[in-house]
C-alpha cells in the first residue's frame, strides 16, 4: 500500500516506540504536522521556540533513556536548533531532530526559508543527512535512530524536503540498519582488563572517577558490585552526579573547579585514578600539568576520541562500560584499603571544619535565605523530584547542596553550559514523567533565555515547579569579575538602568526592585510567588506541590552570594579557595 513520506515518518516513530515529540510548525513541515494531527497515539507538544523543542527532547531522553524527538521547519526553524543540538552532543544525549527543507526543485536557489541545514549542523551533531530520494526515507530514518542511540549517544539531524513528505511510495520501515564504517560497541577492551585488574591490585590509594557515561550505560548496579569487591573511594564529574547515591559512604562528591575539598584532596594523593565513562573536561581537571600528580591514570570510554584528549592516560580502554565492568569484576579478587580510607576520613573532617568556619552570611546583609538553605528545603519538600538546572551559580549550588539517590534525576548542561536549558529540559522531563514532581533551579538571568516556555507548560497542563535564585546579577560572571577582574561588574547587573548614577561594584547598595517573575508567571496563566525569607519559601513550595499546575517561585537571595569552594583559573585542583581562604 502506498503511503506518503509524512506517513512513513509516523510509521518510524511508532516502530521506535516514540510517544511524545516536541516541535514547532512551519511551511516546510506542514505535511508532517498534518499527519500528526490524525495521530492520537503520538503526543505533539508545541514549544514556543525551536531551541526549547530540542532541550525538551533532551530532557525527555535523559530521564527515560530513550531517544528524544523534535520536529522543526526549514531555515530559521533549523538554525534555531543549533544550541540545543550542541548541548546534546557534548553531553551525549540521543536525539533525532527532523528538519523540514524546501522542495528539491528549489534547492540552491535561495528559496524562502532555505538554508544549508546539513552544513550548519554538521559540527554540532553526531551525524546528519538529507533525504534526497523518497525510496531512501525508511532506511535513513532507521539509521538516524540507530546512530543516535548506540555507541556514544548523540543528536542526529535528518533533513527532509517538503516534496518528499508528500510523495507516495509502497514501502515499509526496516527492522534493522547498518552504516558502513560505524562500529557502535567496540570490543577492544578484553586484552586490557588484566592490566587494569593488576593496577588495582598494586595500588595503595586508588580512586575511581565516574561520569555521565555510567548512567548512559545503565551500569550503576555493576559499579556497586565493583565497589563491594574493591573498597575504594570515588568522585564524580558534574554529569556523574546521581549515578551513585550522594550519601554513599565511599562517595567524595564532585571533582574540579567547584568540587568538594575531600574529592580534590584525594585526587592530589591517589596513586591510581580510574576514569569510568568520563571525558576529563577542563572544569574537572584544572591545570592538566598538575592533575593527579602521583597517579597512574586509566580511562575507560566507549568513544576513543575522548581517551587521552585532555590529560595523559597510562592505560586506555575503549569499550562499553557494562561489559568492561563485568569483565573487571570477574578478574578482581576482593581488596580493601584501610589506611587509605582513614586518610579519606581525615579529608572529610577537614572539609567539614572549613565549611563550619564559614557559616556566616557572606554577601547577604538583608538576612535573605542562603542558597544552601533554599536548596535543602527543595529536596526536603520534593524528595522524589527530578531536578533540572539552568547554568551559572544556580547550577553549581544545586550540584553542591541537592542530594540524589539514583541516576536520571539530574538534568544539567554540562559541556556547553547552556543558559536557557533548564526550563525546557524540565518541561520534557515532566511530559515524560507526569506522575513525578519536576523542579527547575534557575537564576534570574538564565530563566529569561527561554521563559516563553511557561506558555507551553500552561497549555499542556504540566505541573513543573521553577525555583529562581534571584540576586539581580548574572551571578557567576559577576563572581568572576569580583574575584579575578578587579571587582568591575561590567554588564552583569540585571537591575541596571540608564538612570543609575554609578556603575556596579562590590558591596554597592541597590534600591532598584527585582524583576517580578511571579507576576510574569501569572501573566502566562501559571501560578507565581515572590518570597524573601526561608519560611515564605517553604510555604510557597508546599503550595506548589498541592497546586498541580505550573508554578514559579521567585526567591530573593543575597546580592553577592558566591559559589565556594573554587579553583582559580590556571591553578591545580589542590589550590582551592573557600571565601578567600586557601584550603
Amino acid at each position: 500500500m502506498e503511503k506518503s513520506g509524512a506517513a512513513m515518518i509516523l510509521e518510524a516513530l511508532r516502530k521506535e516506540h516514540v510517544d511524545i515529540v516536541f516541535g514547532y510548525p512551519g511551511g516546510a513541515v506542514i505535511p508532517l504536522f498534518d499527519a500528526l494531527y490524525d495521530a492520537p497515539d503520538i503526543r505533539l507538544i508545541m514549544t514556543r521556540h525551536e531551541q526549547a523543542a530540542v532541550h525538551a527532547a533532551d530532557g525527555y531522553a535523559r530521564t527515560t533513556g530513550r531517544v528524544g524527538v523534535c520536529i522543526v521547519t526549514s531555515g530559521p526553524g533549523a538554525t534555531n536548533t543549533v544550541t540545543g543540538l550542541a548541548t546534546a552532543k557534548l553531553d551525549s544525549v540521543p536525539i533525532v531532530c527532523i528538519t523540514g527543507q524546501v522542495s528539491r526543485s528549489l534547492l540552491g536557489n535561495d528559496a524562502f526559508q532555505e538554508v544549508d541545514t546539513i552544513g550548519i549542523t554538521q559540527p554540532v551533531t553526531k551525524h546528519n543527512f538529507m533525504v534526497s530520494d523518497r525510496k531512501l526515507l525508511p532506511r535513513r530514518l532507521k539509521e538516524a535512530f540507530m546512530i543516535a542511540a548506540t555507541g556514544r549517544p548523540g543528536p542526529v539531524v535528518i533533513d527532509i524536503p517538503k516534496d518528499i513528505q508528500i510523495e507516495k511510495c509502497d514501502d515499509a520501515y526496516p527492522e534493522t540498519a547498518s552504516v558502513r564504517g560505524y562500529t557502535p560497541s567496540p570490543d577492544a577492551y578484553e586484552s586490557k582488563i588484566p592490566q587494569l585488574a593488576e593496577a588495582l591490585r598494586d595500588a595503595k590509594k586508588p580512586l575511581f572517577f565516574i561520569g555521565g557515561g555510567m548512567a548512559i550505560a545503565d551500569a550503576t548496579a555493576l559499579f556497586s558490585q565493583l565497589l563491594e569487591k574493591v573498597q575504594a573511594p570515588f568522585a564524580t564529574s558534574l554529569m556523574g552526579i546521581g549515578v551513585m547515591n550522594s550519601n554513599h559512604p565511599l562517595n567524595l562528591g564532585r571533582l574540579g573547579m567547584h568540587g568538594t575539598i575531600a574529592a580534590n584532596q584525594a585526587l592530589a594523593e591517589c596513586d591510581l585514578l580510574v576514569g569510568l565513562g568520563v571525558r576529563f573536561d577542563d572544569r574537572a581537571i584544572g591545570n592538566p600539568d598538575q592533575f593527579a600528580p602521583h597517579a597512574r591514570i586509566a580511562q575507560v570510554d566507549i568513544d576513543p576520541s575522548s581517551i587521552g584528549k585532555n590529560i595523559r592516560v597510562d592505560l586506555a580502554i575503549e569499550g562499553d562500560l557494562r561489559p568492561v565492568l563485568e569483565a573487571l569484576i570477574r578478574a578482581l579478587s576482593p581488596a580493601q584499603f584501610p589506611q587509605w580510607l582513614l586518610q579519606i576520613e581525615e579529608f572529610r573532617k577537614y572539609q567539614n571544619a572549613v565549611q563550619n568556619r564559614h557559616q556566616h552570611k557572606v554577601g547577604n546583609t538583608d538576612e535573605m535565605p542562603r542558597p544552601q538553605e533554599v536548596l535543602s528545603a527543595v529536596r526536603g519538600i520534593f524528595p522524589d523530584a527530578i531536578i533540572a538546572t539552568e547554568v551559572g551559580q544556580n547550577q553549581m549550588w544545586a550540584a553542591q547542596y541537592i542530594p540524589f539517590s539514583r541516576p536520571r534525576e539530574w538534568l544539567t548542561s554540562g559541556g556547553l553550559g547552556t543558559m536557557g536549558y533548564g526550563l525546557p529540559a524540565g518541561l520534557g522531563a515532566q511530559a515524560a514523567h507526569p506522575e513525578r514532581p519536576v523542579v527547575v533551579i534557575a537564576g534570574d538571568g538564565s530563566i529569561q533565555m527561554n521563559i516563553q516556555e511557561l506558555a507551553t507548560l500552561v497549555q499542556e497542563n504540566l505541573p513543573l515547579v521553577v525555583v529562581i535564585l534571584d540576586n539581580g546579577y548574572l551571578g557567576m560572571v559577576r563572581q568572576w569579575q569580583e574575584l579575578f577582574a578587579g571587582g568591575r561588574y561590567a554588564s552583569t547587573c540585571l537591575k541596571f538602568n540608564v538612570e543609575c548614577e554609578k556603575k556596579c561594584k562590590p558591596g554597592a547598595p541597590c534600591s532598584r526592585p527585582s524583576l517580578d517573575f511571579a507576576a510574569i508567571a501569572r501573566a502566562y496563566g501559571a501560578e507565581g510567588f515572590m518570597v524573601d525569607s526561608l519560611p515564605l519559601f517553604r510555604a510557597a513550595c508546599l503550595a506548589a506541590r498541592k497546586l498541580k499546575k505550573p508554578t514559579v517561585i521567585d526567591c530573593l537571595i543575597g546580592r553577592e552570594e558566591n559559589v565556594w569552594p573554587i579553583v582559580p583559573p590556571g591553578k591545580s585542583n589542590s589550590e582551592m579557595v573557600y571565601e578567600g581562604e586557601r584550603v
